[in-house]
C-alpha cells in the first residue's frame, strides 16, 4: 500500500484492550473489534483489509475468509498456524505471533519439569487430603533434556534451563549449528531424561511421537508436550504411561479438550493444563504490540515480520 494513501482502511483487532495497546494508529484507518465466538461481525466483512484473527481460530472464525474480497494481512495471536493452512488465498499475507509466547511457554515447560521431579502433584494431592506426606524427591539438576523443535520458544527454554545444571540437546528439522536433525532422534532418544516438544503441527510432525518414539524412551523419562495435542498418538502414550514406564505434563491433548472420562485425568504420572501456557498477564501487551508494529509496517508499504512460508 501507497505511504500516501488517504482513503479510509479497514482493520479488525482481536480485544477491546487492542485499541490502547497497539500504540500510533495510521492516519486514514479504522479500527474494529471482532473477538471472533459468537460475536456479532462490527461490519461489512467484505472491505476489509488488515485483520489481527481472534486467538481461537474456529471454523466460523476461518471461514470469513471467504467474506473478505479485500483482505490483504491476517496477523494471528498465536504461533501455531496449523488451522489456518491451506484456507488462506495467495492474495493474503499470512503472519504468526512468533515471539509473542516465548516467555510464557518457556517457563510452562520448566515449572513442569521442575513440578515432576520435585513431586509437586502428588504433594498437592496430599494437602487436598490433609496429609503430611515427607519424602525425598528426584532433582532437575543432572537431567539431559532434549528439545524437539528449536525454534524461538525452543531456544528461549534452553536459555531458562541453563542454570539448572542441565544437558540440553535441541532438534530441529534440519541440522544447524548447535541443532541436530530429527533423523538423529532414534539416537537421542533413548539418553533422555526429559522430552520437551515444542514443534508446530504440521504434516511433517502430526504423530511424530507414536509408539515407536515412546518406546525408544528410557523407563521413568518424563515427556513434557507443548506444542500441539496431535503431534503425539494418545493411545500410544495412554499405554506407557498406564504402565507405569513413561510420565507425561501435557498442555495439550488429543481429543482437546480433554473428555471428564478420559483416562488421561486419573493417571498419576500424567499432570494436565488445559492448554495454559501462553495464557499470562503479559499476552495482551505483547500480542497488540506486535499487531501495531505490523499495522504500521503494512500501511507505510514496508515488509511485514513473522510471515508463514510453508508450513509455518
Amino acid at each position: 500500500m501507497s505511504p500516501d494513501r488517504v482513503d479510509t482502511v479497514k482493520a479488525w483487532i482481536a480485544d477491546e484492550n487492542g485499541h490502547k495497546l497497539i500504540g500510533a494508529v495510521p492516519p486514514g484507518w479504522t479500527i474494529e473489534v471482532y473477538p471472533g465466538g459468537r460475536a456479532e461481525l462490527p461490519s461489512d466483512p467484505a472491505t476489509l483489509e488488515f485483520w489481527n484473527a481472534p486467538f481461537l481460530a474456529t471454523s466460523r472464525v476461518v471461514g470469513l475468509l471467504e467474506q473478505m474480497p479485500a483482505l490483504r494481512v491476517v496477523q494471528l495471536m498465536s504461533a501455531g498456524v496449523d488451522a489456518w493452512l491451506g484456507k488462506v488465498p495467495d492474495r493474503v499475507t499470512l503472519c504468526d505471533a512468533r515471539g509473542v509466547h516465548d516467555s510464557s511457554t518457556a517457563e510452562w515447560a520448566a515449572a513442569a519439569m521442575l513440578a515432576h521431579v520435585r513431586n509437586f502433584p502428588a504433594f498437592a494431592r496430599a494437602q487436598a487430603e490433609r496429609r503430611w506426606a515427607q519424602a525425598a524427591t528426584d532433582e532437575l539438576a543432572g537431567k539431559r533434556v532434549l528439545i524437539v523443535g528449536a525454534g524461538s520458544i525452543g531456544l528461549a527454554l534452553a536459555a531458562r534451563l541453563a542454570p539448572f545444571d542441565v544437558e540440553i540437546t535441541l532438534v530441529a528439522r534440519s541440522a544447524r549449528d548447535g541443532v541436530a536433525p530429527v533423523e538423529r532422534l532414534p539416537v537421542l532418544l533413548p539418553r533422555a531424561d526429559v522430552v520437551v516438544l515444542l514443534v508446530p503441527l504440521t504434516p511433517h510432525t502430526r504423530g511424530l511421537v507414536d509408539a515407536q518414539f515412546l518406546a525408544a524412551m528410557p523407563d521413568g523419562a518424563l515427556l513434557v508436550n507443548a506444542a500441539r495435542g496431535p503431534v503425539v498418538d494418545t493411545a500410544a502414550l495412554v499405554a506407557e504411561c498406564s504402565s507405569g514406564r513413561l510420565n507425561a505434563a501435557l498442555d495439550v491433548t488429543d481429543p482437546e479438550p480433554l473428555p471428564a472420562d478420559h483416562p488421561l485425568w486419573t493417571l498419576p504420572n500424567v499432570f494436565v493444563t488445559p492448554h495454559v501456557a501462553g495464557s499470562v498477564a503479559g499476552l495482551h501487551r505483547r500480542a497488540f504490540a506486535l499487531v501495531g508494529d505490523q499495522l504500521r509496517r503494512y500501511a507505510a508499504g514496508e515488509p511485514l515480520i513473522n510471515v508463514v512460508t510453508g508450513d509455518y
